[in-house]
């Protein structure tokens, strides 16, 4: 996904289809300021925002933190929204892969910090969230390339929980209620943990998975190196008899004396890929090569007899 403007990228520009979604030329002109990108950017901006209002008049103003509430909820809900629009409309850019995880953390990061700072949570629960949200990120990147895991069900609550509970504790709730946010709390720490331990479980096995899918493709990429090395090649030659072997093997010509002759036996084969002869003769001659021995030289031409050889 590139994400250059359609016009910038030498195109006419991609026509959405007809039901709102975009064709498949489209997904490759995505441009970096359509809606979803739009809403992360929003996301991002609200965080500042957010933590000035919270921090308004001491931080304990009630109307203030009513503000802050307010736009801790639309960053809440737009991170609800950005990822569907993206995925249903082929809006899929680099900037918002890389944007939306960030504005996710930033703001809710931003809202346990604070709230924190402010004595209203604890902060072992800040600690316990963040460093969570901290190790799981780094194992993506650990296992990104053997495997991706999904979203899960656990996954999504968790975000909710978090979500329901900081925004329960922005607001300056008393009573029932302020008891009620702490119960939300333990429960958004108690899947925080839970999916977190549920992530390393399938990260671990399935880069197991993935390293062992490796290793037995290339045994079995070795197994058919070695079964192809192993096959029978041409012009070899063996055993006494030189010249009537070497013909055999695909030899051009081969010239020889008698064995007890003071001549040497010479024959010429063709090399085992074909790219070459190779001298071989039998035992006899005391100028022979043992087959087993054969050795690349140039092509011959000319025979005893004044014939020229076939290469």
């Amino acid at each position: 996904m590139t994400g250059v403007p359609a016009s910038a990228a030498g195109g006419s520009g991609a026509k959405p289809v007809r039901g709102g979604k975009l064709g498949a030329a489209a997904v490759n002109q995505a441009s970096l300021w359509n809606i979803a990108n739009i809403l992360t950017m929003v996301r991002l901006l609200l965080v500042p925002g957010f933590v000035l209002l919270l921090f308004h008049n001491g931080g304990y103003d009630p109307a203030w933190r009513s503000f802050a509430w307010a736009a801790f909820a639309i960053a809440m809900i737009t991170d609800l929204f950005d990822g569907h629009l993206a995925r249903t409309y082929n809006l899929v850019t680099d900037f918002g892969k890389i944007a939306d995880p960030i504005a996710d953390k930033a703001i809710m990061g931003a809202a346990l910090i604070s709230l924190s700072v402010l004595g209203d949570l604890p902060w072992w629960i800040t600690g316990v969230i963040l460093a969570r949200e901290l190790g799981i990120t780094l194992m993506r990147f650990w296992v990104i390339r053997h495997a991706v895991i999904p979203a899960s069900r656990g996954g999504k609550l968790k975000t909710l929980a978090q979500g329901t509970a900081a925004g329960m504790y922005v607001l300056m709730l008393t009573g029932p209620l302020a008891t009620l946010r702490f119960w939300v709390m333990m429960v958004a720490v108690v899947l925080t943990v839970v999916t977190g331990l549920d992530y390393v479980r399938q990260a671990v096995v399935l880069r197991r998975r993935s390293l062992a899918a490796e290793r037995a493709a290339v045994g079995r990429t070795a197994e058919a190196l070695q079964e192809a090395a192993g096959s029978p090649g041409a012009g070899v030659v063996s055993g006494p008899g030189a010249a009537g072997a070497a013909g055999s093997a695909g030899a051009a010509g081969a010239v020889a004396d008698g064995a007890g002759g003071s001549g040497p036996a010479v024959g010429v084969a063709g090399g085992a890929n074909g790219s070459g002869p190779v001298i071989a003769g039998g035992p006899a001659g005391p100028g022979s090569v043992v087959a087993g021995d054969a050795v690349p030289v140039e092509p011959v031409v000319g025979a005893r007899d004044g014939a020229e050889a076939e290469r």
